[in-house]
């Protein structure tokens, strides 16, 4: 198990967080590869897009493995003039995780969750690294990053 995969478990053992941790040996980078790993359909992911206001605030949208963000929608919600995708290794920087492992909650962030993704009953969002998921409920993640319901899918 990856430091990263034992941060996240730490976190959500401490905090009371409901859900599973998988780890696996083939590559879960991708919402492809997680959905493969896990015999699901990338309807059953979530992917964590992760930007920077213009005052370097940290904004984490989840969204359905196969929506997109609408940056516009997030700027109306967050009050940003900007917001601007972060690099792997900004990710990792100012995230503390890995790009293609990075969890919906266990970190300092402003989260919105799509409404749609509160349509499942259960998600797998990144698991702390390449290989490794976290199976858990919608309601759990909101719960978990105190984030804000909204549409914000494009």
């Amino acid at each position: 198990m990856t430091d990263y995969e034992l941060k996240i478990k730490k976190y959500m053992f401490e905090h009371g967080v409901t859900a599973q941790h998988l780890v696996f040996k083939e590559s879960c980078h991708s919402v492809q590869e997680a959905a493969r790993a896990v015999d699901a359909t990338p309807e059953d992911l979530v992917k964590n897009i992760c930007l920077l206001d213009e005052d370097g605030e940290l904004v984490v949208a989840i969204v359905k493995g196969e929506d997109r963000v609408s940056k516009d929608k997030l700027k109306t919600l967050t009050g940003a003039k900007k917001l601007k995708s972060l690099s792997p290794e900004e990710i990792l920087d100012k995230i503390g995780y890995p790009c293609g492992g990075v969890p919906s909650f266990g970190y300092a962030a402003r989260f919105f969750i799509d409404s749609r993704v509160m349509q499942k009953e259960i998600v797998y969002s990144g698991g702390g690294s390449a290989n490794s998921l976290i199976k858990i409920a919608p309601t759990e993640i909101v719960r978990a990053n105190g984030g804000a319901v909204e549409e914000i899918r494009s």
